[in-house]
């Protein structure tokens, strides 16, 4: 007879459980949000409710720091209620949204109107980026430290309006105030539309790497990062995609940090704009071979440090346009962990290496509290999967308000089961529980 002395919320019992001292068979007791207990637990702790996880592997909850939801302003591409339902059925248990909604988010009242949309709305905990911009430049110090902010976003290109900045003047102050790390879209505004006529003549998506070349990418990538060590300045540069930039950015890891996208490391040019058309369009450019072998290079020698699925959302009838006047973008969130557990399953990664840059890689990058680990003290949250699982991806499966994945048809080994966030069973044998409104804020130590 079982003699239990203590009690939890929840029990998770004989999974392999990946905590810092590596990876053990063990039980997990979680109570008001965190974790209590670690080790042989059966025989001591009750629950109010338990999952057996026995075959299945316990990571830290996954986090997707690099997300578009589109709310305000542009739902019918996308809300933070599909995007983070999304998010739990995909394994992920936190994320990190970007400012270029309507209205663009560059003030408090723009940040805290996402963060009241989120209290009441959201499957997962959540932060949200300030973008950067010449209206707001005199704010950023302080805008960046706000409760719910990721910090600061800076497009150099691929934007519009007040989020565009392309200037030389803005940039450096923006660089030269505050203190977080501030993330880059790092593509050259002034290349770009010198050479947009290439594609405005052909017409034809499978130019769009040519147009968005590697020399747009380099050259905003080596700009940015020469300020940022002008100024000292800790940068982290988004959705790398050519071979050049990691050659260049291996010398000046110092004040940079480098993500790399789940598209970029899976689908490749030509062939995804032969069989995906306007699907496959992302910006920067899904590359060629050389370029994913440099990813693939760049994740397993360390100069990666973490994987963002930069979902970004559009409704068919708008990816149906005609080439250049269809829109950039896929969904991605869902899709992430799936993905990178294949890759995990075709060895191209380890387990330990994908929760380094899921989980602990965004705690060290942005100074996330009680999060990235399993350990006790920390939020108890957790992405179970099965890693000898076999499912094939569909469009049916994606939440997304827009309802399509460039990974419909898709069969992929290594599936989320169980997602659980600060202690609630979000999702339960793929299934998502019943919506209780009590996501989170995410707490960063400034």
């Amino acid at each position: 007879m079982r003699n239990h002395q203590y009690h939890a919320d929840l029990l998770i019992t004989d999974g392999r459980v990946h905590t810092p001292s590596g990876k053990q068979e063990m039980d997990i007791a979680c109570k008001n949000g965190q974790i209590v207990a670690i080790g042989s637990l059966k025989n001591s702790w009750s629950a109010d409710d338990v999952i057996q996880a026995s075959g299945l592997d316990v990571l830290p909850g996954v986090m997707d720091t690099q997300l578009h939801f589109r709310e305000p302003g542009l739902t019918h591409k996308e809300t933070i209620e599909a995007g983070t339902r999304g998010a739990v059925l995909g394994g992920i248990t936190s994320v990190f949204e970007m400012p270029n909604t309507h209205p663009l988010t560059v003030s408090k009242t723009d940040l805290q109107q996402k963060l009241d949309i989120a209290k009441r709305t959201a499957w997962c905990d959540h932060a949200f980026y300030i973008g950067g911009s010449n209206i707001n430049a005199n704010q950023l110090a302080s805008l960046e430290t706000l409760p719910g902010c990721s910090g600061i976003k800076v497009f150099m290109g691929s934007s519009f309006g007040d989020l565009l900045v392309d200037d030389e003047t803005i940039l450096k102050h923006i660089l030269s105030t505050g203190n977080r790390r501030v993330a880059i879209h790092a593509e050259d505004e002034a290349r770009l539309r010198s050479r947009k006529h290439l594609v405005e003549s052909s017409q034809q998506v499978k130019d769009h790497p040519t147009w968005r070349d590697v020399e747009s990418a380099l050259i905003a990538t080596k700009r940015v990062v020469t300020l940022a060590e002008q100024y000292n300045r800790k940068l982290h540069v988004l959705h790398i995609s050519t071979a050049e930039e990691i050659a260049f950015l291996a010398e000046h890891k110092s004040h940079v940090n480098v993500e790399v996208t789940p598209q970029h490391l899976t689908l490749m040019a030509p062939d995804c704009y032969d069989t995906l058309g306007t699907l496959a369009q992302m910006n920067p450019p899904i590359r060629e071979k050389r370029h994913q072998q440099a990813l693939w290079e760049a994740i397993n020698n360390g100069i990666v440090d973490v994987i963002g699925s930069d979902h970004a959302p559009h409704t068919l009838d708008e990816k149906a346009q005609p080439y250049p006047n269809s829109p950039s973008g896929m969904t991605g969130v869902q899709t992430l962990l799936p993905i990178m557990l294949d890759h995990v399953h075709k060895q191209r990664l380890s387990i330990e290496r994908l929760i380094d840059l899921t989980s602990s890689g965004p705690v060290r990058l942005f100074n996330i509290r009680n999060k990235g680990r399993i350990a006790v003290g920390y939020d108890a949250d957790f992405s179970i999967v099965d890693l000898k699982a076999k499912r094939t991806i569909r469009n049916e499966w994606i939440a997304s308000v827009s309802g399509w994945t460039p990974y419909d048809g898709r069969e992929v080994t290594g599936w989320p089961i169980h997602t659980i966030v600060r202690g609630d069973i979000k999702v339960r044998d793929e299934a998502l529980s019943s919506f209780i409104a009590n996501a989170q804020a995410i707490q960063f130590s400034l």
